[in-house]
């Protein structure tokens, strides 16, 4: 959506207002908000992401002792994991598989479980289908362990433990 007022720049402040039962919206880029009067409070504040990340990665328990083999790479940008808790961002979308096992007791503090609901991005479906798979054998899995085919259970236990595996190995080796 282009800029109601110089319509050049794209609008990234969309205000609403209700005046007499009357709704004015506004889509507006951020010169044309500023020329207007409107401004974010928040313009000028940095956000301590960094630092809050690193905060509750320190809380975690060490998994890796000194000597240990050092930290995984992401394969295509080349952060580690000590980088991103100190940028608080990661350098592409591949260091999210990368560093997945580590991300897990993070996500459950932050939103209350590590496993997305969300939406999905649209570039490629393809990367999704290993988590699609894994919530599905898990679902399958708890199903037959309510039924009590343990037969049923053990061959998706395995299923889901290769998967794990798999993942390990991408984390790893990449």
């Amino acid at each position: 959506m282009t800029c109601q007022d110089c319509k050049k720049q794209p609008a990234t402040v969309h205000l609403t207002q209700i005046v007499n039962n009357e709704k004015i919206v506004l889509s507006l880029c951020k010169d044309c908000a500023a020329k207007r009067g409107f401004h974010s409070p928040l313009d000028n504040v940095p956000f301590p992401l960094a630092e809050i990340l690193s905060g509750l990665i320190q809380q975690q328990p060490v998994a890796e002792k000194k000597g240990d083999k050092p930290s995984p790479k992401c394969p295509n940008c080349g952060l580690t994991f000590e980088e991103f808790t100190h940028l608080g961002r990661f350098g592409c979308g591949q260091c999210y598989r990368t560093f997945r096992s580590r991300l897990e007791g993070i996500m459950r503090k932050v939103h209350g479980s590590s496993l997305h609901k969300g939406k999905l991005p649209a570039s490629d479906p393809g990367q999704s289908l290993p988590i699609k798979e894994e919530k599905r054998l898990e679902e399958e899995l708890k199903k037959a362990i309510e039924s009590e085919d343990f037969e049923r259970a053990a061959d998706l236990r395995d299923k889901l433990k290769a998967i794990k595996e798999e993942d390990l190995v991408s984390e790893k080796g990449d």
